[in-house]
């Protein structure tokens, strides 16, 4: 039995290079190692960064002068929105602070639309919670901070990678919110929200819990992107219609436009009057009654907190937000649970990259020299161990006529019948014996297919041994 030359039988060790020879290619292997290893890592590294910086531009930073801002015209404004109210015969009142646009609500029902609610002062979010009856509240992606410091029953849960347009019934349940039903498909899928656990607060869903509305003295709607709002992603899907529909209800919208973080609330009039301009209670409750009367509980107007001359206990500037007890997932941002996923990514394709190299075979040399019959041995006993007496067969048979077909000198386009013919003359037997020597069946046991070996042994020497067999340089 013979396999594949894989080895030198008994040959001497090879001779080191020669003084003045070229260097041994160990220092270009490792070299190679070394860009197969960095090439990936730089690739994956690349669309890493990539996919983060794409990310950052698609998301707006609320932060930023002229976002959602009615008189800005770029791809984060809200110019088109406030157009299309306009065109729709819906007043825009644009406010720069909270109290004008507080104050703005007692000429009668309308919609206080507040974009960025995290650039309020903590002293100033519970005025959000108590406007008067009749008049519409509509925050957009809010924060847990603002949402417990405004009084809402409401908590944000899920938050998504990026923007997802869904139908309003998406999530499973109906849409009870009017305008929502009528503008169909929007970019609403980013920040989910949900009723804070242990409160019996009733919420209108829509948007797989993307927009949520509170119904109440004043209805309150939450909606989790910012996108349906947006001068850039406004013509998309039903995303006009829905910005209208939720700002437009009441005929009147008063638009809340800060440009940076609100300072805070001033406590005393100038001229140390000792009468409060607007006195919410520091960190919470403004008290803040919205009828224009001027009667408030403690800490509204006409009831002084400081000593009247501006100097009281309240801060003046935004505090800490309150601590959270949030699980792991709450713990960390978005944008760090997706860099975490494709890391990981990255990992399992290097992992699988250097399970299985791709490319050509490379010659290394042998750890060890192996003798030829060893390496047939060991090849005899894995087929032995592994029943294959077919494929073993085939093997022997295959390399008898390979000899054959050389001694003999016969063409590769013989069938097996013109091969026996051929070969019985020299082997002194039968076409019909050497044919099923050649070409018979698979042996069922081990003693079949070593006398299998035998007989293809002793008929390769008998071809060998015949006389008149063509040599090397015959003319024939």
């Amino acid at each position: 039995m013979t396999g594949p030359a894989t080895a030198t039988v008994g040959g001497p060790p090879p001779a080191p290079p020669a003084a003045g020879g070229p260097p041994p290619a160990a220092p270009v292997r490792r070299r190679r190692r070394r860009h197969r290893v960095l090439v990936p890592l730089a690739l994956a590294a690349a669309l890493l960064a990539g996919t983060i910086a794409a990310h950052e531009l698609d998301q707006p930073d609320p932060g930023e002068p002229g976002f959602l801002s009615p008189v800005a015209t770029d791809d984060d404004g809200g110019s088109r929105l406030a157009d299309a109210l306009r065109a729709r015969g819906v007043t825009v009142a644009r406010e720069t602070d909270l109290l004008p646009a507080l104050l703005g609500l007692d000429r009668g029902p309308a919609t206080l639309f507040v974009p960025a609610a995290e650039l309020l002062h903590p002293d100033t979010l519970g005025a959000l919670g108590e406007l008067p009856a009749g008049r519409r509240l509509v925050l957009v992606d809010p924060s847990r901070r603002v949402l417990e410091s405004a009084g809402l029953p409401l908590v944000p849960t899920d938050r998504r990678w990026a923007t997802r347009a869904v139908s309003p019934e998406a999530g499973g349940r109906p849409c009870a919110v009017p305008e929502a039903t009528r503008a169909g498909v929007a970019a609403a899928g980013l920040q989910r929200y949900a009723a804070t656990p242990g409160t019996a607060a009733a919420l209108d869903r829509c948007y797989a819990d993307g927009l949520v509305r509170l119904p109440g003295r004043a209805e309150v709607v939450v909606i989790g992107a910012s996108d349906p709002f947006r001068n850039d992603r406004i013509a998309e899907h039903g995303n006009e219609a829905l910005a209208t529909g939720l700002l437009g209800v009441h005929g009147r919208v008063v638009w809340l436009d800060l440009d940076g973080p609100a300072p805070a609330p001033t406590f005393g009039r100038p001229g140390g009057t000792g009468e409060p301009a607007w006195s919410p209670t520091p960190g919470g409750s403004t008290g803040y009654d919205g009828d224009g009367s001027g009667e408030a509980g403690p800490g509204g107007p006409g009831t002084a907190t400081g000593d009247g001359d501006g100097s009281g206990d309240a801060p003046d500037a935004a505090g800490p937000p309150p601590p959270d007890d949030h699980p792991l997932l709450d713990a960390f941002p978005p944008w760090f649970w997706a860099l975490l996923l494709q890391l990981a990514l990255v990992a399992l394709l290097i992992v699988l990259w250097r399970a299985r190299r791709l490319g050509p075979p490379v010659t290394e040399p042998l750890p060890v020299e192996v003798r030829s019959a060893e390496t047939v041995l060991g090849r005899a006993r894995l087929y032995q161990r592994a029943r294959a007496r077919g494929p073993a067969a085939a093997t022997l048979r295959t390399a008898a006529l390979g000899r054959l077909r050389g001694r003999l000198d016969l063409p590769a386009t013989l069938g097996p019948a013109e091969v026996a013919a051929r070969v019985a003359g020299p082997a002194g037997g039968s076409p019909e014996q050497i044919h099923e020597l050649l070409f018979g069946a698979a042996p069922q046991t081990d003693t079949e297919l070593l006398e299998l070996a035998r007989s293809l042994d002793r008929l390769t020497r008998t071809v060998a041994a015949a006389p008149g067999r063509p040599t090397e340089g015959d003319p024939r």
